[in-house]
C-alpha cells in the first residue's frame, strides 16, 4: 500500500507496548517490510495494515491479506482515509498518465521518462482507495501514526480474546 513507512514499526521497536508483548512471545510478526518474507502467509490472526490502495499491485495484496487474516486493522489515516495518496483523486478519473507524466518527465532530475519495461511501475487504479472500499475491514485505528496507547488498547483487547473497540479520543484521526 502507499504510505509513510515505517508508522507501525514504531509500535515494535525499543520498549514500546508492541515490542514488548512480540518478546514475550504473545506476538510473533510473520510478515512485514522488514522481515525477509516474500509472501503473504495463510492463516494469519490479525493484521495491521497501513497505506492507501493506489495501484494494481496494491489491491492484489489487500484481497489477499483480507483473505488470509482473522482480524484485518485498518492501521493509521492513509489505510482508513486514503488521507495524503488521495490527493492524486482531486485531478478526476483516469488521472494516472498525467500522475506518471509528473513524476517521471516533467519532475524528472536525469534520465526523463516512463520506464518501458512490463512490471517496473504497476498500474494505477481510477482512483486511490481508503481499504475499506475494496475490503471489509474489522476494526479502524486512526492517527498518522496512530498514537502507541490507541495500539497498546488495540493489542492488548486483541491478545485478551476481546473484540476491538476504541472510543473517544481514541478515534482522532490526525
Amino acid at each position: 500500500m502507499t504510505n509513510c513507512l515505517p508508522s507501525p514499526l514504531h509500535a515494535l521497536a525499543g520498549s514500546h507496548p508492541g515490542r514488548q508483548a512480540q518478546k514475550s512471545g504473545k506476538i510473533d510478526l510473520v510478515y512485514s517490510p522488514v522481515i525477509d518474507v516474500k509472501e503473504y502467509p495463510e492463516d494469519v490472526d490479525v493484521c495491521l495494515i497501513e497505506g492507501a490502495v493506489c495501484n494494481e499491485d496494491n489491491l492484489e495484496s489487500v484481497r489477499k491479506i483480507r483473505a488470509r487474516t482473522k482480524v484485518l486493522v485498518s492501521f493509521g489515516d492513509c489505510a482508513v482515509t486514503a488521507n495524503v495518496p488521495a490527493i492524486r483523486n482531486q485531478l478526476g478519473l483516469r488521472n494516472g498518465e498525467s500522475v506518471l507524466q509528473r513524476a517521471y518527465v516533467e519532475g524528472a532530475q536525469a534520465l526523463a521518462g516512463l520506464p518501458k519495461e512490463a512490471g517496473i511501475i504497476p498500474a494505477l487504479l481510477e482512483r486511490v482507495m481508503p481499504v475499506h472500499e475494496v475490503v471489509f475491514v474489522d476494526c479502524f485505528l486512526p492517527g498518522c501514526p496512530p498514537p502507541v496507547e490507541n495500539i497498546k488498547t488495540l493489542m492488548t483487547q486483541l491478545l485478551d480474546g476481546a473484540s476491538p473497540a476504541l472510543h473517544g479520543a481514541q478515534l482522532k484521526f490526525g
